[in-house]
């Protein structure tokens, strides 16, 4: 049977290992991220394909950095028939593509050439795409930019957030790969090269892209607590304290007001106006608090707030208007 090693990271990855191994393929090696210290305690956790991988009883690799590693020169020695990455997080270097005897090749969540990079999913519901996809691919020294193989793209549903579209995905994924796999193996697979004049990019999300500006419109904020939903997940000033939002719903037929402003308080919601529209917090999350529903906050430490009042400190930075 033909041997692979596997390199990926996140949830994402999980479904395409186990259905690797469902259906009978040697996985000689399980390549993924160094386990990483969380909480305020900073117990070290591991990444969920190694939690798989172990369940597995597969040898499992971590390398901080692959070029040059002692774990690199193990996966060479190692001469699979193919290396598969989903998600790994990492370059790969061109010396360790050229070691699969048959082929290396990517589940990438989108559908290349469009979003090349670490955040295509978070990427197209911030933008507010109709849709997105998978695209499996033949790897190559450029960023995502190898022959696609196949794709298949799904809707984005108006309630998805990152996590869901991710769970979507990785079976799409997943199926997608095993599908192209006898085709792969045997030569025969498509090589369809990408069109350079398409191409955009989806870079990892940065800290300050988490700060929710009220004086973008409702429906940009909206997306982005969906795009950064269940991390890092979309945050707010108030006071001087971050308060997580994680539930909002868009309320384009408010009146304008300055951004920040309380326009509506009722029993299940806090509408904050924005550059346009007004967006109805539903759920969010206080510092040092856990996660709870709008009625909840207005009940305890949000009681006191008033239509009116300023609720979202705006950056200081300024922020175009969308």
């Amino acid at each position: 049977m033909t041997s692979i090693v596997f390199m990926g990271t996140p949830d994402f990855s999980v479904p395409v290992l186990q259905g690797l191994v469902d259906a009978g393929y040697t996985i000689k090696a399980v390549v993924t991220q160094p386990d990483k210290a969380v909480g305020r305690k900073q117990r070290l956790q591991s990444s969920p394909v190694k939690k798989l991988a172990s369940q597995l009883k597969l040898p499992v690799l971590q390398p901080a950095k692959l070029s040059g590693s002692p774990e690199m020169a193990e996966i060479i020695q190692m001469a699979p028939d193919l290396i598969i990455t989903a998600a790994f997080g990492q370059f790969l270097p061109t010396k360790l593509l050229k070691t699969a005897r048959i082929a290396a090749v990517n589940v990438h969540g989108s559908l290349l050439p469009k979003y090349r990079g670490g955040a295509p999913i978070q990427r197209a519901i911030m933008a507010g795409d109709p849709e997105t996809g998978i695209t499996v691919m033949y790897m190559a020294k450029k960023m995502d930019a190898g022959d696609i193989i196949a794709q298949k793209a799904i809707p984005i549903a108006a309630d998805d957030d990152a996590g869901t579209l991710f769970a979507k995905l990785a079976i799409v994924g997943r199926d997608l790969l095993l599908a192209q796999l006898p085709d792969i193996i045997h030569g025969t697979a498509k090589r369809i090269p990408q069109n350079e004049d398409q191409v955009t990019f989806a870079y990892n999300i940065q800290p300050a892209e988490e700060e929710l500006d009220f004086r973008r419109s409702a429906a940009a904020l909206e997306r982005q607590i969906r795009g950064l939903k269940p991390d890092p997940g979309a945050y707010l000033r108030h006071a001087g304290e971050r308060i997580k939002v994680w539930g909002a719903i868009v309320r384009e037929d408010s009146p304008a007001h300055t951004p920040g402003t309380i326009v509506a308080k009722g029993k299940h919601e806090l509408a904050v106006a924005t550059g346009n529209g007004a967006l109805a917090i539903t759920q969010l999350q206080p510092a040092g608090k856990a996660s709870m529903p709008i009625t909840s906050y207005l009940n305890g430490a949000g009681q006191h707030l008033q239509v009116g009042d300023t609720f979202a400190d705006l950056p200081a930075a300024e922020a175009a208007h969308e």
